[in-house]
């Protein structure tokens, strides 16, 4: 028989600025670890030769947030093969309009589609029907996938090959085990466009927590599933191949995998007796620091920047989010455990609580400048995610929430607050950053990293990026990359296509403009950076968040006691007195 090839070509969309143009960056800053794994699932049917001898599968991933996707070139590759499809990958509810956009433009010329992601899933698993823009995607022709892809991506395959694929596949309530699956890892080229060449996987999914506002417990599920530390060797191991050796691991929680302390044994003894230079960034909790070992473990095997999951410093934001496990007397303590195995820390906060003001939320990060030793502070919108307790409350109640999916990126108000109006929350918001990256503040954190030994080049890098992200860029640091393409015709559907002769004089400007104020805020920070390195104080220097504290000395601060009479009655916490008005 003759051979042929199923071509299946894997993009991983990104979404639209508030311009309708797609955010594309030459280096891109995040990884996506769906891709890796949805890669990795298809490139071992490739392997087995799922669709029969005769049929060689041949894989291409992109990652549209640092690559332009040539829809047509793409669709001639597929036909040319005798068939195969383009799979959309862990979309987000932010990238779905883009999904869809894309999905249209592939279907205009008759190449099957899947769409599969966090969105499809988080509204499959949380809502009574379909929501509009899933039955619009169903509309074109699209396949939509819900739930994970461990030992389904066979019978997927089979189907389009046959030309029998179903409107949806749903496997949310059969969620595979993680021991001994397929390790996800990406081409070296696809990697290579993440800025510091990271890659990423994941050592568990599920959380034990209940956050209404998160979306992992209700698509990932409540009870956790891990890989093996022969798993995870298997994926460092098939990295360091082809020279990468940087990590993003995208647990939510990866203090909570219960084979946490294996798989850090293992990544001690490949990188302090195999060579192997092992860096990873790890998302935690807040009480790691009370796991023995974790943190100095955490840090042998390679950990120099954790990303800690803070959210709030108000007890009755977090009571009221069911984000029960963060004791805001135990932050201080467990920031100074990274700090002393000099590791950079992040933590997000998330403005638009129900009891937020723009007072409120301005007192809190003065608090946190102060009594915790943080280098990055981000912040976000509390966002009904689809797939979240949150919108499914607000979907029951019949509450307004903004029906542009494009808008849920964590930057955008979404729906209504009651003590803020729209105008006064994004402006609490866009003031959050200015108020915590002072250059005064940033000296801080400067001189905090000087006495406790962090690279001091690297947070001068990070806080330049994530001070004047959101003002330069108009996007989240995490959105963000290196230097901005922006492609005329790469606009959302029904929006206009600029005029040549209008569109490059402006955007010439825009990019003139925009690298005058990256070596702006670049300069005036390695100014306040060789201030620091100049001043021999720096290395001892210590304020109220480094000097040395005990839970117990914790109790009495200053953040503990702007908050007495909120934080619960809950075994450890500590008790005060009600704070008076005066």
């Amino acid at each position: 028989m003759d051979k042929r090839t199923f071509r299946i070509i894997l993009v991983k969309p990104s979404h639209y600025d508030n311009d309708g143009y797609v955010i594309q960056w030459w280096l891109s800053t995040i990884p996506s670890n769906s891709l890796a794994s949805v890669y990795g699932l298809l490139a071992a049917c490739a392997e087995e030769k799922t669709l029969g001898p005769d049929v060689d599968i041949e894989l291409e991933a992109y990652d549209e947030c640092n690559k332009i996707i040539d829809v047509k070139a793409m669709a001639k590759r597929i036909k040319a093969g005798g068939g195969g499809f383009v799979g959309l990958v862990g979309v987000q509810s932010n990238q779905f309009p883009r999904a869809v956009d894309l999905a249209r433009a592939f279907r205009a010329l008759d190449v099957p589609v899947v769409i599969g992601g966090f969105h499809v899933s988080g509204c499959i698993s949380m809502l009574p029907e379909l929501p509009s823009d899933l039955k619009e995607a169903q509309a074109l022709g699209v396949t939509l996938f819900a739930g994970e892809g461990e030992g389904r991506m066979a019978d997927l395959l089979r189907d389009i090959d046959a030309g029998q694929a179903k409107p949806l596949y749903n496997y949310l309530h059969d969620m595979p085990s993680m021991e001994a699956a397929v390790i996800p890892v990406l081409p070296k080229h696809v990697i290579g466009r993440i800025v510091g060449h990271h890659a990423c996987f994941d050592a568990g999914r599920g959380c034990p927590f209940q956050c209404s506002f998160c979306t992992i417990i209700n698509v990932q599920g409540r009870k956790s599933r891990y890989r093996t530390a022969d798993d995870v060797e298997a994926i460092v191991r098939a990295n360091y191949a082809q020279g990468i050796n940087h990590y993003f691991v995208t647990d939510d929680n990866f203090a909570r995998n219960r084979n946490w302390e294996s798989i850090l044994d293992r990544l001690i003894d490949l990188r302090e007796n195999k060579g192997i230079p092992i860096k990873l960034i790890l998302q935690v909790d807040t009480l790691c620091h009370r796991i023995p070992g974790f943190i100095e473990k955490a840090a042998r095997a390679g950990c120099n920047q954790v990303f800690v999951g803070l959210e709030s410093v108000n007890p009755e934001s977090l009571q009221g989010a069911k984000k029960r496990q963060n004791k805001i007397w135990e932050y201080r303590v467990m920031l100074q455990a990274w700090r002393k195995q000099k590791v950079m820390t992040w933590a997000g906060l998330i403005t638009g609580f129900p009891t937020d003001t723009p007072e409120s939320i301005a007192r809190d990060i003065e608090i946190i400048k102060k009594e915790l030793p943080l280098d990055i502070l981000e912040f976000f919108f509390l966002t009904p995610l689809p797939g979240s307790e949150d919108h499914k409350v607000l979907y029951h109640k019949g509450v307004a929430m903004d029906p542009d999916m494009n808008k849920y990126d964590l930057e955008h108000v979404t729906t209504g607050h009651p003590r803020m109006s729209p105008d006064q929350w994004d402006k609490a918001y866009r003031d959050a950053y200015k108020r915590y990256y002072t250059d005064e503040h940033v000296e801080t954190i400067l001189k905090r990293a000087a006495a406790t030994g962090l690279r001091m080049n690297k947070v001068a890098d990070v806080m330049t990026a994530f001070s004047s992200a959101a003002r330069i860029e108009g996007v989240h640091p995490l959105q963000c990359g290196i230097v901005r393409r922006k492609v005329r015709t790469s606009r959302r559907h029904g929006m206009p296509i600029v005029n040549p002769l209008i569109f490059y004089p402006l955007r010439a400007v825009e990019f003139v403009s925009v690298v005058a104020q990256w070596l702006t805020v670049g300069w005036r920070y390695h100014r306040i950076k060789k201030r620091v390195i100049e001043d021999p104080a720096s290395k001892t220097y210590v304020d109220d968040a480094t000097r040395p504290t005990t839970v117990e000395e914790a109790e009495n601060d200053e953040l503990v006691a702007a908050f007495a009479d909120k934080i619960p009655d809950t075994y450890g916490a500590p008790k005060r007195q009600p704070v008076t008005a005066s």
